[in-house]
């Protein structure tokens, strides 16, 4: 069916075929294309189409315009065709520089690489460094267990609003889909829930996304990097470490990402005052990511 597909799209125009392949991986994968649901690619099964979604005014967002995704390393080559089917010219990477040295990214040709360091000011410390602790349960006991873990994220998802690093990297990561050029694009990060998990929360809810979609499609990630990781967890559990951790850093939380939108309204007021006075993209800026992502419902 997958193969059948990867045939046909080549005849039809372009932005048709990698929306109908899109459509047919993640069918395949799920028996779904629900909004918000995997693309179907086995070796990232957190590569998500951002569109989907129907906003308060009953207006759509675009499939096919921007992804978002995990690791793209491993990926097999039959994984690999797939993602290259899907059109893409830019990868924007959230990696840090350790993250990007220790798991480079593989790309398919002609994908432009571009790396935003949203934690650039916050190097050695928060969400770039706290997976490695997993490697070693005992001090992870200590340092994470009873509630830290929980507590550490809570403070990192406040400083991806309040970091010079994370405001420049989210303004960039914003204003390139507002070009056409630069699109259809794709952004990713190691596991893709936390800083993946903020762009695109604050994306939805400034395109209109009712908050409880947004939430949903932030806790979806609940679905794929958990299970994903089950061996890793059960060998930290086997050690002696807190069953409770691995969940904490590697699963998702509305809390978490509750303490990103309760500091935007602390410093901003309003998704768009975070946009505009934040970010510096401006009430036109603002205006070109609507244009670009929305199109009205079919009656």
């Amino acid at each position: 069916m997958i193969l059948q597909a990867l045939v046909c799209v080549w005849a039809m125009p372009t932005i048709v075929a990698v929306v109908l392949l899109r459509l047919t991986l993640a069918a395949s994968a799920q028996g779904s294309t629900a909004p918000g649901t995997s693309s179907g690619i086995a070796s990232v099964p957190n590569l998500r189409d951002v569109g989907g979604y129907t906003t308060r005014d009953g207006s759509v967002l675009r499939l096919g315009v921007v992804d978002r995704s995990g690791e793209l390393n491993p990926i097999t080559p039959d994984d690999m065709k797939k993602l290259a089917a899907l059109g893409l010219r830019n990868d924007f990477d959230l990696h840090t520089a350790a993250e990007r040295r220790k798991r480079p990214g593989d790309l398919p040709p002609r994908v432009k690489d571009v790396w935003f360091n949203v934690l650039a000011d916050a190097e050695g410390s928060g969400l770039a460094e706290i997976e490695k602790l997993l490697s070693t349960p005992m001090e992870a006991n200590k340092i994470l267990g009873n509630g830290k873990a929980a507590e550490t994220f809570v403070g990192a998802y406040r400083r991806l609003i309040t970091l010079p690093s994370a405001r420049a990297s989210f303004r960039q990561l914003f204003v390139e889909p507002g070009e056409e050029k630069q699109l259809p694009s794709l952004y990713h990060r190691t596991t893709g829930k936390d800083r993946n998990g903020w762009a695109t929360a604050a994306l939805l809810t400034l395109l209109g996304v009712p908050e409880d979609r947004v939430y949903a499609d932030y806790l979806r990630s609940n679905d794929y990097i958990p299970p994903a990781y089950k061996n890793y967890i059960d060998h930290f559990v086997a050690e002696g470490g807190d069953p409770s951790i691995p969940l904490d850093v590697l699963g998702l939380k509305a809390e978490y990402l509750k303490a990103s939108f309760d500091e935007v309204q602390t410093q901003y007021g309003v998704i768009e005052g975070y946009f505009e006075n934040g970010l510096g993209i401006d009430k036109a800026g603002q205006q070109r990511l609507r244009g670009r992502f929305l199109t009205v419902a079919a009656k």
